[in-house]
């Protein structure tokens, strides 16, 4: 079901901020299969296409497509994630592979419930499209000697028409506030993903969106941001030219 006050937020202000409990109410999950789907996050790979220096993010990544209206994604061949130069300074206007997300997480009620959340959302913003979609797993991990960098991009737009960002789990860290910006620069809004399913909706058309570093609480002990994203684009757009 479609909530028509975060419908009419996203085509007011270009954004919304989802209270986790909010989102998990919309989605028929079990608590077992959450359980798994957050502990994939234990396994992902270090991303090696940040320059020297950048050792902070792991990542699995995933494409898909769909219809608007439909309720459930296609599975596309694995192929490598890009971003133009005009939305990624840092690591843009390459061709960056990442390691596959796991089968069983794609096909676990977590996932499927949330991607078909975003293609119920976003498709009665946009009906009668075609989307590409891109799933990415996140993981940032902060040290007293090196801080963790959500967005090493900056503040930045990614690209696509719609982002959805939600966190699945927080250990040990403080800061990751996420900010919105209109493209002049001012401040549109800023929250903290702090529970599990806290959300925030993008109209990546409309703003620009970055999140704070993050820092340990304690130390002497791991920390780390878990977080997964889902955009869509309309793939009549041109995968180079969005």
């Amino acid at each position: 079901m479609v909530r028509k006050d975060l419908l009419e937020r996203i085509r007011g202000e270009g954004f919304a901020f989802v209270p986790g409990r909010e989102l998990e109410a919309l989605l028929p999950i079990s608590a077992s299969d959450w359980t798994a789907f957050a502990d994939s996050w234990a396994e992902l790979p270090l991303d090696t296409h940040l320059p020297d220096g950048h050792r902070y993010r792991r990542r699995r990544h995933a494409t898909l497509s769909a219809r608007s209206g439909e309720t459930a994604a296609r599975l596309e061949p694995h192929q490598p994630h890009y971003q133009g130069l005009e939305y990624n300074k840092l690591v843009g206007g390459i061709e960056r592979w990442f390691e596959p997300i796991h089968p069983e997480i794609l096909g676990g009620e977590t996932f499927r419930g949330v991607l078909g959340f975003c293609l119920s959302f976003f498709g009665a913003l946009r009906p009668d499209t075609n989307w590409h979609i891109e799933c990415h797993q996140f993981r940032i991990e902060a040290r007293a000697d090196a801080l963790g960098l959500p967005t090493p991009e900056g503040m930045h737009r990614d690209g696509v028409d719609y982002v959805l960002v939600m966190l699945v789990n927080r250990d040990n860290i403080r800061s990751g506030t996420t900010s919105v910006h209109a493209p002049d620069g001012k401040l549109l809004g800023s929250f903290t993903l702090e529970a599990a399913f806290d959300s925030a909706l993008v109209d990546d058309h409309r703003v620009m969106h970055g999140v704070t570093a993050v820092h340990p609480v304690d130390p002497s002990r791991p920390a780390s941001r878990d977080v997964l994203v889902v955009t869509l684009r309309a793939s009549d757009r041109g995968r180079r030219s969005p």
